[in-house]
């Protein structure tokens, strides 16, 4: 069996996110793991399109994207993975 490594963000220092996310790009983890809330289905406890859009700007590694959401409306026309999703 393979066994993938994905730390959350959801657990990163928001403080200093650039720093977790480079720690994670020099670690041996096989890409990194996102929680997007849409607030409806779930509480919103994650982030944002705009720290969406910082993360993908500073990982070096492919993005696990769990999309937790009742609706496509708020994500319809608007996708910060879409120049990462177009590199592979």
């Amino acid at each position: 069996m393979i066994r993938y490594i994905a730390p959350s963000l959801l657990s990163a220092d928001f403080n200093n996110l650039g720093r977790d996310i480079e720690m994670v790009n020099q670690s041996e983890a096989d890409w990194f793991h996102l929680d997007i809330m849409d607030g409806v289905f779930v509480p919103n406890m994650s982030y944002g399109f705009p720290v969406v859009e910082h993360i993908t700007k500073l990982a070096k590694k492919p993005l696990d994207v769990h999309l937790i959401r009742n609706y496509n409306v708020q994500f319809h026309n608007r996708s910060p993975f879409d120049e990462k999703l177009n590199d592979n």
